[in-house]
């Protein structure tokens, strides 16, 4: 038997997704829709070619990590396909962060070099001071040369480039040899629960996704115009608005203005005309509640959901209202995309779909059993876009990635029919007299009613009695132009749940701790005490 290793075939996501275009004639396709400008393939191939170059010149090297914190522009699109062309690996961060927790991400990621948007400057000295290993820092925006001159005065230890001096030449960038098991990116775990982790991808696992949700649960075609509300930074953002309309040859709408408001989106769905629209749970819901226009989404053909479980209650309101349908499916960090989901042919509103074929699942008990329909467990998926593991991170590594399968943390039971319902994270689950309560469950309740735009329901003790039983607690958002009634709600719930699975307490707020993926950090809300709005039914 031969010793030799097996031969690899040169894959490089960076150009599978761009200059195949050009090779086809497809050159003057329009990519990119940002701010009332486009972008054709070839000017996304050359600007790809010259922030190779560029990245090249200020001695960046394949496998090398190049932290981006940058909003959802053309430079970030240029940023993240000219390090993968040339083998470097794009760190993607939340450019809304705070510095020091940039910071973090950055010297954790061990990255030298950082491209910022010039529109986030205001973070970068605090960055700076977390991240000592940093060199050079590439300031992107039209007008980044005079902000570059005066930052090199502040941070003269560091290389300060302007992002006209950076994309200044090209060579063609040749790209790297890389293969389908390459480095190709790394993404931040959503930190519903603390500090992210690293999850490293490879430049195969965007064709991955691209083969099994884009093609066959969306079916993306070279006429679709794609936008989303989640930012790039994210896996969920990413595929949208990136690798699924550019595997396509379709065109996406970039829009840099964070956070959005519904009635932003209303105008870019009017101006841009979308054909398949990116949302989360709670900015459905705040779109259905707002005051736009019934016929803003006519051009859409079909809406997705992911980041938290879709509630019947918004599913049924968003296609009364504006006559567009929401798949709503499960993604994850670790999985790149969605890998169960809803689809026109399988739907069933209040639950997360059906496994998207290429994927494998199980749902297990404490023990890993695997266990039957109709009975709760762990979900654990299997597929081939799984990430290699968390970068530095060997204890959490083994314990979510158990051979070819990976633990998502989220609990679900299946149906006999093949859909999937999300009851929780495993760890925000309520033991109450003795019994389960799924926090989902309840706030699918409570958005159910008329007054209520957004719940999350956690397990408080009695600040002054340690010792007493953990009792839901429910934090509500008030729907516009409504005033929260607890005992209204107290009598909605008493008609719709169990005894032991309602509220004990309601308190009133004004928004929730969230991701900047809109996942509800209930650990926040765990750990605070009732303010004073809080109520006892």
């Amino acid at each position: 038997m031969s010793s030799q290793p097996a031969a690899r075939t040169p894959f490089n996501a960076a150009t599978w997704l761009v200059d195949r275009h050009i090779t086809n004639g497809q050159a003057e396709r329009v990519a990119v829709r940002c701010v009332g400008e486009s972008w054709s393939y070839e000017d996304i191939a050359l600007l790809a070619a010259q922030c190779a170059t560029g990245l090249r010149s200020v001695e960046v090297r394949s496998e090398d990590r190049v932290a981006m914190v940058l909003l959802d522009t053309v430079e970030f699109v240029s940023t993240f396909l000219g390090a993968m062309r040339i083998g470097a690996i794009p760190v993607l961060t939340n450019p809304l962060l705070p510095g020091a927790d940039l910071g973090a991400i950055v010297s954790d990621s061990r990255a030298r070099t950082v491209v910022i948007s010039e529109e986030r400057l205001g973070s970068l000295e605090a960055l700076l001071a977390a991240s000592p290993e940093v060199t050079t820092v590439i300031v992107a925006g039209p007008t980044s040369t005079g902000e570059a001159a005066s930052l090199a005065a502040a941070f003269a230890h560091i290389r300060i480039i302007a992002w006209d001096t950076f994309t200044a030449a090209s060579d063609n960038a040749e790209p790297y040899e890389t293969w389908v098991d390459s480095p190709g990116f790394w993404l931040c775990t959503s930190g519903t629960t603390g500090q992210p982790k690293l999850a490293m991808h490879t430049h195969g696992d965007i064709k991955v996704t691209v083969d099994t949700y884009a093609k066959q649960v969306l079916e993306v075609s070279t006429e679709d115009r794609c936008y989303s509300v989640g930012p790039m930074f994210h896996a969920y953002g990413l595929g949208n608005s990136l690798t699924f309309p550019f595997a396509a040859g379709a065109t996406t709408i970039l829009v840099p203005t964070r956070p959005p408001t519904p009635e932003l989106v209303a105008h870019v769905c009017a101006a841009e005309t979308p054909t398949l629209f990116f949302c989360i749970p709670t900015f459905y819901a705040a779109l259905t509640n707002a005051d736009i226009a019934a016929d803003c989404f006519a051009s859409v053909r079909l809406a997705v959901s992911a980041a938290e479980a879709l509630p019947a209650e918004t599913f049924e309101r968003f296609q009364e209202r504006f006559g567009v349908t929401i798949l709503d499916g499960i993604g994850s960090t670790e999985m790149l995309h969605i890998f169960v989901s809803n689809r026109l042919d399988h739907l069933k509103a209040g639950t997360s779909g059906g496994p998207v074929r290429g994927y494998e699942l199980r749902v297990v008990d404490e023990h890993d059993h695997d266990v039957g329909p109709g009975v709760a467990g762990e979900l654990w998926v299997k597929g081939s876009s799984s990430a290699l593991g968390y970068w530095c991170r060997s204890e959490a590594s083994r314990s979510t990635f158990v051979g070819p399968w990976v633990r998502t943390g989220d609990l679900y039971m299946a149906s006999d029919d093949g859909f999937y319902t999300y009851l929780g994270r495993a760890d925000d689950m309520l033991r109450v007299g003795g019994e389960w309560v799924s926090p989902t469950e309840v706030e699918g309740v409570l958005i159910g009613h008329e007054s209520v735009l957004e719940a999350a329901v956690v397990g408080q003790r009695d600040p002054e009695d340690p010792t007493a039983p953990v009792r839901p607690i429910a934090f509500v958002i008030a729907a516009p132009g409504h005033d929260v009634d607890t005992e209204t709600l107290r009598d909605w719930c008493q008609s719709r749940l169990a005894g032991y699975k309602r509220p004990r307490r309601y308190v009133i707020v004004d928004g929730l701790p969230k991701t900047a993926t809109g996942k509800i950090q209930r650990f926040k809300l765990r750990s605070q005490p009732p303010p004073p709005r809080s109520t006892e039914p």
